[in-house]
């Protein structure tokens, strides 16, 4: 895979080398530095923003090669835009279409001066996520391409000079650990569904031990032993054998409830009997992003020594359509004792996570537990890319993810549940059926696991549109997108750590 570039912190100077990165506002005004370079250069940055009818915008760029007086190889000149909207979310967009425009010019050395033209000083918080906005664009996955480029970008050495630069430098340690977590949940999507299965997937889960976390793997037979007929339901198809990884962060008080996160982790998704068309199948190796969700956000907590007891649950299985496989019209019993109609074996995900919801307020008591599931593809053509669907139990814990989303950028969208809703996955033939029928898809399944997770605070997301396949953005051009892992990682920064 390619090279990361590495970041530090100085105090502000005039840059002697590489690139020079510097910031104006809409009305292409310098800082102190910037000011400088401009009169040193005698008027040849002036000329080319000029010439160039460079107005400052935001996000817009202007390089300027080899500039008279100047020792810096390049002068990028960065527009702000309006400097009153310039917060943490800008930062981050703009920290990404900066890493952009340093691949494109295969820069090895890049100071950024982060000076703010009005005088103001720049904030380092702002700093550490324009850092997190370049780490995070700076991500390729190419680990199983044989022939790579001619001429490949060089890792780039960044500095940031900025006044604050201690501070600056403390907040980007523990964003540059959710930055590695985005990055693990990448890793997982994208990788191959021959290389990834359930046993390398709790395999990676248990290299999270390196993070100070404590892991623990169940088997099949242990969960056979738990009575967990709904999850190993969906894994009788395949060859390769469930697990469910429990990782766990100690970070607050020995007598703190602990917050519980649970993924839906099917590396392949083939449908089951209820086989899925061949056209598209391949990104089937996806349907685990909620899995790749929350081992991501287990590694950032670990690797940023969070303030809060946490507990990362995956369910693991592979669904198949051999002889062995579970079929329309089977009935199973869950953990709960509660028993399901299978009526459409495509529609699993819900399976894995009513045992791993069951097992875990059962056995931790949490203060509250999330899922994440690629789940329906009802809540794709409701939100499309830009939104995760957001079902929930408890007003308080959505607002808090709702805020989290904003301030992050992974955005959710709530969606209702309700008595009528229920009443469409009720069964003829046992307790309930795994499927509602068409209309309102992702909601029945939303319902459906709510009849897991008993007066627990719970919310379902449902990222089937946000963890794989979603559209470009600043800050990523990779297929898995690790959807999820900032979202939740801000929810504990900002509601129950300290």
């Amino acid at each position: 895979m390619a090279s990361q570039p590495t970041f530090s912190f100085a105090k502000p100077a005039v840059p002697e080398t590489g690139v020079a990165v510097l910031f104006v506002d809409g009305d292409n005004s310098f800082g102190p530095i910037g000011r400088q370079m401009l009169e040193t250069s005698g008027g040849t940055l002036g000329r080319a923003l000029t010439a160039a009818a460079f107005k400052g915008k935001a996000q817009s760029m202007l390089d300027v090669v080899a500039p008279a007086g100047l020792a810096a190889d390049r002068v990028l000149v960065v527009g702000l835009g309006g400097l009153d909207a310039f917060d943490a979310a800008a930062a981050l967009k703009l920290g990404g279409v900066l890493m952009g425009k340093v691949k494109e010019m295969k820069a090895a050395a890049v100071t950024v001066v982060l000076e703010r033209p009005d005088g103001a000083a720049f904030e380092p918080a702002l700093a550490a996520e324009i850092a997190l906005g370049m780490r995070l664009r700076s991500y390729d996955w190419d680990k199983h391409k044989t022939k790579k480029k001619d001429d490949p970008a060089p890792a780039a050495a960044v500095t940031f000079a900025i006044e604050e630069s201690g501070k600056a430098k403390k907040l980007w340690a523990g964003l540059s650990e959710v930055a590695a977590g985005v990055e693990l949940a990448r890793d997982l999507v994208n990788e191959a569904p021959n290389i990834l299965g359930p046993v390398e997937f709790a395999d990676a889960a248990k290299a999270l031990e390196a993070q100070g976390l404590e892991v623990e793997i169940l088997t099949d037979k242990d969960m056979k032993k738990l009575g967990m007929g709904a999850l190993l339901g969906v894994a009788q198809g395949s060859e390769r054998p469930a697990r469910l990884a429990i990782m766990k962060w100690n970070g607050g008080k020995a007598k703190d409830k602990p917050l519980v996160f649970v993924g839906k982790g099917v590396v392949f998704d083939t449908g089951g009997i209820s086989i899925k068309p061949a056209s598209g199948m391949e990104d089937m190796k996806g349907d685990m992003g909620g899995a790749a969700a929350v081992i991501g956000l287990m590694r950032a907590l670990g690797g940023r020594k969070a303030a809060v007891n946490a507990i990362g649950i995956l369910g693991l299985v592979e669904n198949m359509p051999d002889g062995a496989a579970q079929r329309p019209g089977d009935i199973v019993t869950s953990m709960s004792g509660q028993t399901i109609e299978i009526i459409n074996t495509d529609a699993e995900g819900r399976l894995v996570l009513a045992d791993a919801l069951w097992y875990a307020q059962e056995r931790f008591k949490p203060v509250f537990m999330i899922d994440l599931a690629t789940l329906t593809g009802a809540c794709m053509v409701a939100l499309g890319t830009q939104h995760a669907g957001l079902f929930s139990n408890d007003d308080a814990l959505s607002e808090k993810l709702a805020s989290a989303g904003l301030a992050s950028g992974e955005k959710v969208w709530r969606l209702p549940l309700g008595p009528e809703y229920d009443k469409m996955i009720d069964s003829r033939f046992a307790d309930m059926k795994n499927t509602g029928g068409r209309y309102g898809g992702a909601i029945t399944a939303a319902q459906f696991l709510k009849r897991f997770v008993n007066d627990t605070p719970w919310a379902h997301l449902d990222v089937a549109g946000t963890a794989m396949a979603s559209a470009d953005t600043e800050i990523n051009r990779s297929w898995g997108s690790g959807f999820g892992v900032r979202l939740l990682d801000r929810l504990v920064r900002d509601h129950y750590e300290g």
